[in-house]
């Protein structure tokens, strides 16, 4: 195995210390561009932006992800997208997050270099041993709960959160019904970060929104450590 590069080692640490992870979906933005969104996420601290823009076509994520790669770099923040190692390439992001059916992680690897990080999705317990999961520079474990923004999500609930932190030292990412009430609980119980859609993309102030579920976050790990 390659080792990581300082680039993707250091990409691989803003995630960790990222309390919020955005993932963009136009189609559940209460009718304002992803671009705006994501704008006013960046602007309150997020420092992680995943493109997922499972409804629109494939040059309207384009579009999204060029955009939003002028503005991660201006926040320092991180671009990732969801499935598309193509857009991943085109946009120049920092990495993609693929599903358990979407390409080995090893193999995205080669194709997308060294530098790039490479998120794995987690529905269960067995996939924990699994090559890919190794191979991963993060792990997305979920739907932690209910959640109405992947039909087809697996409910996992925290018991997972709580075997893949004993189960590796990389990142972890919580996602699935995510919002400020439950933050914390997903914090409590392993995760690094919280991946969010609607909780930000839907609220009337997504700055505000991230700033919420920031202090969900890090006052569930002022916990942890008294």
């Amino acid at each position: 195995m390659t080792e990581p590069s300082q680039e993707r080692i250091r990409r691989r640490e803003l995630l960790r210390g990222s309390a919020v992870y955005l993932v963009t979906e136009e189609a559940l933005s209460a009718g304002r561009r992803s671009e705006s969104i994501a704008e006013a996420a960046l602007g309150a601290g997020v420092r992680v932006v995943q493109v997922r823009e499972k409804e629109g076509s494939a040059r309207r994520a384009l579009e999204v992800a060029t955009n939003l790669r002028r503005l991660t770099r201006h926040y320092g923040a991180l671009l990732l997208l969801d499935d598309r190692l193509d857009i991943a390439l085109a946009a120049d992001a920092d990495g993609v997050h693929l599903g358990q059916e979407d390409l080995p992680i090893a193999l995205a690897r080669r194709l997308m270099g060294n530098d790039a990080i490479v998120g794995l999705s987690i529905t269960c317990s067995d996939q924990l041993a699994s090559d890919d999961a190794a191979g991963a520079d993060y792990l997305g474990v979920g739907a932690v709960f209910p959640t109405g923004s992947k039909s087809d999500a697996t409910l996992t609930g925290l018991p997972l959160l709580a075997a893949a932190r004993n189960a590796t030292r990389a990142p972890i990412v919580a996602i699935g019904g995510i919002d400020a009430t439950n933050a914390g609980l997903a914090a409590a119980a392993g995760a690094d970060s919280v991946a969010v859609i609607s909780a930000v993309t839907q609220a009337a102030d997504p700055a505000a929104a991230v700033r919420a579920l920031a202090a969900a976050v890090a006052a569930a790990a002022g916990e942890a450590r008294r």
